[in-house]
């Protein structure tokens, strides 16, 4: 019998029990209009609509796609409406059981599918990211020549994680988070629908709060929490699903935080001011109300890499790299990983030296420009490459700095309104006490400074 997504048999009784699968199997979309999100992907002569079979695409025939998307926003669920909708030959792999063997097995048997019976074969590949490079390479020939058309899932970079030649003979599609909107809409339908929980308990507006915030964009872990908390209650007898209820099921108590309030804004405060003052502690506090409340994690990383700068600066270089690797980590494998990456970022900025030297330099800069100070560019600073530059007397008398002894021209720089203006005044921590030795010897002889 050949793999599927889902067997006869475990159809079979979900169609005599429904209650038997998890609530997040039976609120499977049975259609693309149903899914929840991604809408972005489901317009009319899509990729998933076209593999689906809607529209007519002449001799231009389906495209393989890889699915691109954190845990839980609808990749497995895509193959799963494809296999329901499509005529087609539909065959289901994971990456972490499946080798280069089964793949050829599947190839061969698409081949004799096409060619004897003019049938076309889908192969879903979970996973694709756990595949070697061999077993990517395997692929190929039956993509490239349509023996197959691929469904490829991963939910780590694909320019990372899969080779080039297989991105490049397939359609990338990416999965963006489901949103509290999304969600509260799959819950409120998963509450209702029979082949969900049938109005047997509603959901308050606070507990459903607290549901959306510790799904984290994952539909699959929002309706595994809803079904958990739905159990809970009616052993209890209750015709609600209460906050209290909910916190003892999955064991996560409701944060007071508001990611559209003021606790979103305060909590984030907290966490910059608490990394400015070096309390690593307080800093690592505020950072797991976030994590814990379901704060983008983007949004986290992105006040980390303005701190790196604002607050921190030279004094350390290496804060602002890490900061940016931190967020291009955190955008790769999302929560709850990521939390571990984040946590990282912020030992690091707040138990660094600290300097806004950089902050204050470009503030007093942009502050004389907007007060009118700027003058015009010494000529012997302006464009000289283009044919009449030499004329107007552009870049007369510059000299090079690289044909000095010490790589250092003392020549005016500045325009003259502002010759002697500086910006930058270095602190000596950590270390930007070399900064702060070359400002005052580059000064010195650019024949200006106050020393």
């Amino acid at each position: 019998m050949e793999p599927d997504l889902f067997t006869a048999a475990a159809e079979e009784r979900q169609e005599k029990d429904p209650s038997s699968s998890p609530l997040a199997v039976r609120m499977r979309p049975r259609t693309l209009d149903e899914v929840v999100g991604q809408q972005h992907l489901l317009k009319p002569g899509s990729p998933l609509r076209r593999l689906v079979g809607e529209g007519n695409g002449g001799p231009a025939g389906p495209s393989s796609v890889i699915l691109w998307g954190p845990p839980g926003t609808g990749k497995t669920t895509l193959a799963y409406v494809v296999s329901k909708a499509t005529n087609k030959r539909f065959v289901e792999f994971s990456a972490i059981t499946a080798g280069v063997k089964e793949v050829r097995a599947v190839i061969d048997g698409a081949r004799r599918a096409t060619g004897g019976f003019g049938k076309e074969t889908v192969l879903f590949l979970d996973e694709i990211h756990r595949f070697s490079k061999a077993q990517q390479d395997s692929l190929l020939p039956a993509v490239e020549n349509r023996w197959v058309t691929l469904i490829a899932a991963t939910t780590e970079n694909p320019y990372f994680s899969v080779i080039s030649p297989l991105l490049s003979r397939s359609l990338l599609l990416t999965l963006e988070p489901l949103t509290d909107d999304d969600l509260r809409g799959l819950l409120r339908r998963a509450l209702t629908d029979e082949r969900g929980l049938k109005e047997a308990v509603t959901l308050p507006e606070d507990t459903e709060r607290h549901l959306l915030r510790i799904a984290g964009g994952d539909a699959r872990r929002a309706l595994t929490a809803l079904e958990a908390a739905a159990g809970a209650a009616l052993d209890k007898g209750e015709p609600e699903i209460t906050l209290q209820t909910l916190e003892e099921t999955v064991d996560r108590a409701a944060v007071t935080y508001d990611r559209d309030g003021d606790q979103h804004y305060d909590v984030a405060s907290a966490l910059i001011k608490s990394i400015r003052g070096s309390d690593v502690d307080a800093a690592l506090h505020y950072l797991a109300r976030m994590i814990e409340a379901g704060e983008d994690p983007r949004f986290i990383a992105r006040r980390l890499m303005i701190s790196a700068s604002e607050d921190i600066g030279l004094a350390d270089p290496n804060a602002l790299p890490i900061a940016v690797a931190a967020a291009q980590a955190v955008a790769m494998i999302g929560f709850p990983e990521a939390a571990l990456t984040l946590s990282h970022a912020t030992i690091a900025l707040a138990l660094a030296p600290k300097s806004n030297a950089a902050t204050m330099a470009i503030g007093a800069a942009m502050e004389d420009v907007r007060k009118g100070h700027a003058g015009p560019v010494p000529m012997h600073l302006r464009d000289g490459h283009y044919k009449g530059a030499a004329k107007l007397g552009h870049a007369q008398g510059y000299v090079y700095p690289h044909d000095l002894p010490e790589g250092i021209a003392a020549q005016k720089y500045a325009p003259e309104e502002l010759k002697d203006r500086e910006y930058y005044t270095p602190t000596r921590h950590g270390a930007e006490a070399r900064y702060a030795d070359a400002v005052e010897w580059t000064r010195k002889h650019l024949g200006r400074g106050r020393s």
